[in-house]
């Protein structure tokens, strides 16, 4: 008797120890990347229920040369987003947390001036009526703590489109117009701004 109730303490053992699952499985709800990841923003009109600025991408090319970007995507949730949480015709990281940055795989030109391959930080000056786009040599720090000006590579002023549907959380995409030109174009809430950027053939 005792025999039979040790070899069925062992099976119920077996039995619990092989239901367990793989920890991934258990702690990555739907609807959310991994901590180590990156998202990709897409259209949002609407909000969602992730929490914080999420660690997004964006990557595309004009013509062979390759444009990536790493940066923070906060939400409006509601919330007044210029002259309110960002502040009109002051520095802005152009996302959260750290600086946002812009890499490029090859020489280009923005605004016909030169900028090298390397990797950059993108910082703005949200205006009313007018944006001021700023690529700076000091890519690694937090939000614009230590921004710079005399490490700017290029300041451009463009216009801010207004567009009749919301954008939930901070977008960036990259959009070729021609073999050899196109944008950078950030979008969040209803405005949109682009940096103009021209590869070499």
């Amino acid at each position: 008797m005792r025999f039979i109730y040790v070899v069925l303490t062992m099976v119920m053992m077996a039995a619990c120890s092989g239901d367990k699952r793989p920890a991934q499985e258990l702690t990555t709800p739907a609807g959310t990347a991994p901590k180590d990841d990156f998202v990709v923003i897409g259209d949002q009109p609407g909000p969602d229920s992730l929490k914080g600025s999420l660690r997004a991408k964006a990557e595309g090319n004009i013509g062979s040369t390759k444009i990536s970007v790493r940066y923070h995507s906060p939400a409006v949730r509601g919330r007044i987003i210029w002259g309110g949480l960002v502040p009109l015709d002051q520095v802005w990281v152009t996302g959260a947390h750290m600086a946002t940055r812009v890499e490029f795989s090859e020489n280009v030109s923005v605004d016909g001036k030169p900028v090298p391959a390397g990797a950059y930080a993108l910082f703005s000056f949200p205006g009313k009526d007018t944006w001021t786009l700023v690529l700076n040599s000091n890519w690694q720090q937090h939000l614009a703590d230590e921004y710079d000006q005399s490490l700017d590579m290029i300041r451009i002023s463009v216009k801010p489109l207004k567009r009749d549907v919301l954008q939930e959380r901070l977008q960036y995409s990259i959009v070729q117009e021609t073999p050899t030109q196109g944008k950078l174009v950030v979008r969040w809430e209803y405005v949109e701004v682009a940096l103009p950027v021209t590869v070499m053939p």
